[in-house]
């Protein structure tokens, strides 16, 4: 490591963000915790986005500004901060999110003092467009145990994965595929994490959560404050519109047969064969996974139903001559969860993020992949 590497990157991926930007760049800049870069990749922003990004790049030397010529996509413009870092830590950023000064401080502390965790975060509350207390996001899970089929069964459960806005260990994330085009990637790579090592939530609120309407959450996920309170029984009426996330990950997926909730069983499947656990944690991890998703069977037969839907629309338009463009699946409605039941934040605005198409590997920088 040469001397002038930064022990810590922060990624921001951002779309026309200019409303909050601002904000989150202060609050970044402000960290007690100096040793960092910070790489904003922007992905095509048509507001002023690039003009307030360039003035900070001018004020502080560890700012480093990227633009694509054209929108990637939101799942690999997640991608890209990472593989533009170079930090023995890693930590993602949204555009519109706040932070305590000695947020990464503590951060840093944890994963300094103990290897076995590798992913340090901390409590949240939600904070509304003026910056002002809405309520606790007070989801507790078991992610620090030390056996990982517990730590699987944990991040299974119903939560909305700020967890990936904590920092991280790099050499984790170069041991898991990058985040993938399909509903609840985010979930998926903290599951991912979670099997390799420990979590660890530090007890006191140092990071706080923008709700407003452009945000995806706000689109695919409106009833998201009612599932955050623990006082409140989850309903699946409640959970997000996974085929709208599908869409807003890569929206090349537009109008395509997508079965986004089979998608995601089997990404977690895949989790659970290509981890390095022993047979019976992988068993242990099966039963788990049949456990949680008991009741939500229903929704496999509803991504087949809207694919057949979506074959007669292609038949139907390639009769009447006109190539069979039938419009979209369909948003879903309010559909059901079968995991964490978020995306834990948004790059930017929460429109069209453009095609991006499905993630591959990133490449492993000389540490060899643990899954795949």
């Amino acid at each position: 490591m040469s001397s002038n590497q930064p022990r810590l990157s922060i990624g921001l991926p951002v779309y026309n963000g200019e409303k909050f930007i601002k904000e989150a760049l202060d609050s970044l800049l402000a960290q007690t915790f100096e040793d960092f870069e910070l790489i904003i990749s922007d992905n095509a922003s048509t507001d002023k986005t690039e003009e307030i990004c360039r003035e900070y790049t001018r004020q502080d030397q560890r700012i480093c500004y990227y633009r694509n010529d054209t929108n990637i996509g939101c799942a690999r413009n997640f991608n890209r901060v990472f593989e533009l870092s170079s930090g023995e830590y890693f930590k993602r950023a949204a555009y519109d999110d706040l932070h305590s000064p000695d947020f990464i401080k503590k951060c840093v502390e944890v994963l300094d003092q103990d290897p076995t965790i590798i992913l340090c975060h901390s409590q949240a509350y939600f904070i509304d467009e003026q910056g002002s207390f809405i309520q606790n996001y007070d989801i507790k899970l078991k992610a620090d145990a030390l056996k990982p089929q517990v730590r699987f069964h944990e991040l299974l459960t119903k939560h909305l994965c700020y967890q990936c806005y904590g920092v991280i260990r790099a050499s984790a994330l170069r041991m898991t595929p990058p985040m993938g085009g399909y509903g609840n990637a985010d979930g998926i790579l903290l599951l991912r994490l979670g099997i390799l090592g420990r979590f660890y939530e530090i007890p006191e609120y140092l990071f706080f959560v923008r709700r407003h309407p452009q945000q995806s959450m706000s689109m695919f996920f409106p009833n998201y404050l009612l599932f955050a309170d623990k006082s409140k029984k989850p309903l699946l009426s409640m959970l997000p519109d996974f085929y709208g996330y599908a869409v807003w990950f890569d929206s090349a997926k537009k109008g395509q047969i997508l079965l986004p909730h089979w998608r995601i069983i089997w990404e977690y499947v895949l989790s659970i064969w290509c981890s390095p656990m022993s047979l019976n944690e992988r068993l242990c991890c099966h039963r788990s996974l049949h456990q949680q998703l008991k009741g939500t069977e229903y929704l496999l037969l509803k991504d087949l139903l809207m694919a057949l839907q979506r074959l007669y629309e292609i038949f139907a338009g390639f009769v009447k001559g006109d190539g069979g463009d039938g419009g979209d699946e369909g948003d879903g409605g309010d559909e059901g969860d079968e995991g964490d039941g978020g995306d834990g934040g948004d790059e930017g605005d929460g429109g069209d993020e453009g095609d991006g198409g499905d993630e591959g590997d990133e490449g492993d920088g000389g540490i060899k992949k643990v899954f795949f």
